[in-house]
């Protein structure tokens, strides 16, 4: 009864759940659809170059990130082209103190057209031409821009001249105008003279009459800088660029522009003339190759000159420090500056040459066009171009890992571990080249390779190691590390101890060289007491042997006498009849010296 039960109230409840599906499926089908939400547009993105970390090449990146808006006092701008300096070279290396950590994007100048005004911009329009200031983030093919950093461009101006005007020829005219004080009559020595500054500065120079200006640069270039204005280039890869001045202008120069720091800083500071100065506005000598260098930079740093005040006053120099990144709060300096410019470039005095221009996609190779001083003049970007092929012979620029050669300590190594003297490996060198060359080079490649994936890569510890070198690095150069107070007392402690202790050891050897002194003249004076005395001894040795020499002499005159006689008298009965004569003259019991007389007399009646 039980389970017959429990099956009805099964079926029961299964035939109402039957008879309630149909009635709930009319009610679903009559509620109303509702409509899907509008899909959100898609936000406008630009692409743009990123620096995705500091090291080599491959550390930048195009990649499409929000269009800017244009907020309050600004302006929206379709950049044409872009400027490249070496300043984003350091950057990529880490060696710039301006920049904020990556991801960043970079460029300082570019030109274009205004596509929209933010508000409160009065005087400019949206389509025209113009030139933009900032301190980052132009690379890009939409920027914002603040209005007082963005300058009409003159009609004659093109796209690449207006992106490569700004950063160069501000850089040139306030060290040579502002600092230099460059009148008629002074020389200039600009280093990189083929450079974007150097090409400025040269354009610039010349605005004033009767300035001679020594340009440094390689061979192949002293033909365009010598067009551009350079009067005497000097292939610094050769020659001594001091020595070569000194012997066209002995006294020197009286203004120097330099961009690379380290000792050439130092020379250029012993170059100037009285009433000379130097700008410095740039540690170039620290960017060697495509990554950072920490031996060069300490290097650098070790040679870059330190001079007090006192030293200036005594030579009549002064040493100037530029950068335009370090300007930004005087907007009226820049741009009365700026418009200077424009007015040459308007004027036809002064105008910007450009080396190439290159794509957004290729800005490695733009580098290191740049890295590697092969540019004449300006090098620009262009988000409108297409990339191109490299040229044959021409390598793209690849990561370190894949381009860097073993190492010398690494080939050394693999030489010293072989066993076998000098002239069998040559022959087992000649023999393997000789049964399969193509072998040998692929075995010599797969070593390469092997060396660098062993011994080149570097670990995150070491990078972020290097990070934090890098760091102190350019704390220190900018002067904006809390410690370097802290740091400058140890270093001055330490030279103040190094001083009192060469002061202690030239105390020492000045005393020990004053007592060797004194023992040199004691002993001078003792050896000259002693041949004093043994020359009176002589003396006096010498005084009674001189009489007795003289009697001797005496003694055998009359004996010598005869001898005489006998060679002068040929007839010897004469002879003979004088002796007897003598002999009778001379009495037996006359004294010696009678005898001597009589003597005396009958050799004198002889003769």
């Amino acid at each position: 009864m039980a389970e017959g039960g429990d099956a009805a109230t099964v079926a029961h409840e299964a035939g109402n759940a039957v008879q309630e599906t149909p009635k709930a499926e009319p009610e679903k089908a009559a509620a109303p659809a509702e409509p899907a939400p509008p899909a959100e547009p898609a936000e406008p993105t630009v692409r743009t170059i990123v620096l995705t970390g500091h090291g080599g090449y491959d550390k930048l990146s195009v990649q499409q990130k929000p269009q800017p808006k244009a907020g309050k006092g600004e302006v929206l701008v379709r950049v044409k082209a872009a400027g490249l300096n070496f300043s984003e070279l350091m950057v990529r290396q880490g060696l710039h103190d301006r920049m904020t950590k990556p991801p960043v994007v970079l460029g300082m100048e570019a030109a274009g057209v205004i596509e929209e005004l933010g508000e409160d911009v009065s005087g400019l329009e949206v389509g025209q031409n113009v030139i933009c200031l900032a301190q980052t983030g132009m690379w890009r093919e939409i920027v914002a821009v603040p209005a007082t950093n963005v300058f009409i461009m003159p009609e004659e101006m093109s796209y690449e001249e207006g992106a490569a005007i700004p950063l160069s020829y501000l850089t040139a005219y306030f060290m040579l105008f502002d600092f230099g004080n460059l009148r008629p009559g002074k020389s200039l020595l600009v280093h990189i003279a083929a450079g974007g500054v150097g090409w400025a500065a040269t354009q610039l120079a010349k605005t004033v009459d009767n300035v001679t200006i020594f340009g440094t640069a390689s061979a192949s270039k002293h033909d365009a800088i010598k067009e551009n204005g350079v009067d005497h280039p000097i292939d610094y890869r050769t020659r001594d660029y001091a020595e070569e001045i000194k012997n066209i202008s002995p006294k020197g120069v009286d203004v120097v522009l330099d961009p690379l720091g380290g000792a050439d800083t130092s020379k250029g500071l012993q170059l100037l003339r009285p009433m000379g100065k130097i700008v410095t506005y740039g540690s170039a000598n620290m960017v060697k190759g495509e990554n950072r260098n920490l031996m060069k930079m300490a290097k650098t740093l070790w040679q870059s000159t330190s001079v007090s005040p006192v030293s200036l006053v005594k030579t009549n120099k002064a040493i100037a420090g530029f950068q335009l990144a370090h300007l930004t709060g005087e907007i009226e300096l820049v741009r009365s500056a700026f418009q200077d410019i424009l007015n040459m470039y308007k004027d036809g005095k002064i105008k910007p040459r450009i080396d190439s221009v290159w794509a957004f996609e290729q800005v490695a190779e733009a580098m290191q066009q740049m890295n590697e001083r092969r540019n004449i003049g300006k090098v620009i970007l262009s988000p409108e171009k297409e990339p191109t092929k490299p040229a044959e012979g021409d390598a793209a620029p690849t990561s370190p890992l894949k381009k860097k050669k073993p190492s010398l300590f690494r080939r050394l190594s693999k030489r010293a571990s072989r066993s076998k003297d000098e002239g069998e490996k040559k022959d087992e060198v000649k023999n393997a080249k000789k049964e399969s060359p193509i072998k040998q080079e692929e075995q010599e490649k797969a070593d390469d390779n092997k060396a660098t994936n062993g011994h080149v890569q570097q670990t995150p510890e070491d990078e972020k190691i290097e990070d934090e070198a890098a760091e102190k690095l350019r704390a220190r150069l900018s002067g904006g590390d809390p410690n370097i107070e802290d740091t400058d007392k140890i270093v001055n402690d330490k030279i103040g101890a190094a001083e009192d202790k060469i002061g202690e050891v030239s105390k020492t050897v000045d005393g020990k060289v004053g007592d060797a002194e004194k023992a040199a003249e004691k002993a001078a004076e003792e050896t000259a007491e002693q041949t004093e005395e043994k020359v009176d001894e002589a003396v006096k040795e010498e005084a009674p042997t001189e009489p007795a020499a003289q009697e001797e002499k005496k003694d055998e005159a009359p004996a010598e006498e005869p001898e005489k006689i006998e060679v002068a008298v040929e007839n010897p009965a004469e002879t003979d009849d004088a002796k007897a004569a003598a002999a009778d003259v001379v009495p037996d019991d006359k004294p010696v010296e009678n005898e001597e007389k009589a003597d005396g007399d009958a050799s004198q009646e002889a003769n």
